[in-house]
């Protein structure tokens, strides 16, 4: 980034955004920047994300609200005499730093800027390296909510209805034993493509579980346009899947959890999505040796590669 700023951004409760307005990093940072620093209230921060880039977040006046943006961009707390406890409490929420406002007028806060930018990234690498399912690509549970956490803070200031759709797979086990872990493994593999393949690229296909996965709907008109895609997704896998020049069926359970109306924080919607499709008959595989469930779908098969 040497031919560019890192952006800094200070923010916190409306009244004190006038105190920081003239807050300003060093133009070069001693070799560690250059920065280019601004200020916005905590109410106008969403829309400011939202708009232009953010390396760094200094959260000042006690302001809490940053923890829904702190997976994207590095965060140091600025705080008078902070508590022991509070300190641990602000780590284990995701900054990087803690620094008392003296501080960001000393010689050795530019590297402190660039310190927090490395630590994120390093921290954002290793999320991503656990955060993909092995056999589909597809990031995981925890991935799904940070990125719904981000969605939803975003919905805070302009409102607007989404739907998050989990599939509880039936027959994965069954293929394990007939056919072994690589084919179990291809069969998950397939089902993902098709469910990717049923949605919109704006739209967030993950895996929940060993026999899970959730469909992010990130935008839609009303509840009924979760439960047509819900539909159409359990139409395409009630279509047989080949599998090493096998024809492998699954049975496929749906939940679905709309936002606003079941639940306004990610971790409810999943568990609402989650618990509707556990309980759920799941229908398909009919007449297919490794059947469990009833109801007839049509078979059409794929193409027979792995």
């Amino acid at each position: 980034m040497s031919d560019a700023s890192w952006h800094v951004l200070h923010t916190g409760p409306t009244q004190a955004a006038a105190a920081w307005a003239g807050m300003e990093a060093p133009v070069d940072g001693d070799g560690f920047g250059p920065f280019d620093t601004a200020c916005c209230a905590a109410d106008e921060l969403w829309p400011r994300l939202a708009a232009a880039p953010v390396d760094v977040l200094v959260v000042h006046g006690g302001w809490d609200g940053w923890v829904r943006c702190a997976s994207d961009v590095a965060v140091i707390v600025v705080a008078d005499a902070p508590t022991a406890s509070d300190c641990v409490r602000w780590l284990r929420d995701g900054a990087q730093d803690i620094a008392s406002p003296d501080e960001l007028v000393q010689p050795d806060w530019p590297r402190r800027l660039r310190a927090a930018i490395e630590r994120q990234r390093v921290r954002a690498v290793t999320r991503q390296a656990f955060a993909t399912d092995v056999h589909t690509g597809l990031p995981h549970a925890g991935q799904l909510i940070e990125h719904m956490s981000h969605l939803l803070a975003l919905r805070e200031r302009e409102p607007a209805p989404m739907a998050l759709l989990v599939l509880r797979i039936e027959g994965l086990a069954t293929t394990m034993a007939r056919l072994g872990p690589e084919a179990a493994g291809t069969l998950r593999r397939k089902v993902a493509v098709r469910l990717r393949a049923g949605v919109r690229a704006s739209d967030v296909v993950a895996s929940v579980g060993d026999d899970a996965f959730a469909v992010l709907l990130s935008l839609i008109d009303t509840p009924a346009d979760a439960d047509r895609v819900g539909r159409k997704l359990l139409g395409s896998l009630g279509e047989t899947f080949k599998v090493g020049g096998v024809d492998l069926a699954v049975a496929t359970a749906l939940g679905i959890a709309s936002y606003p109306a079941d639940g306004t924080q990610p971790d409810m919607l999943l568990r609402r999505a989650a618990g509707l499709a556990a309980s759920a008959q799941a229908t398909g595989r009919s007449g297919y040796a490794n059947r469990v469930e009833h109801g007839a779908i049509p078979a059409a098969n794929d193409e027979d590669s792995h």
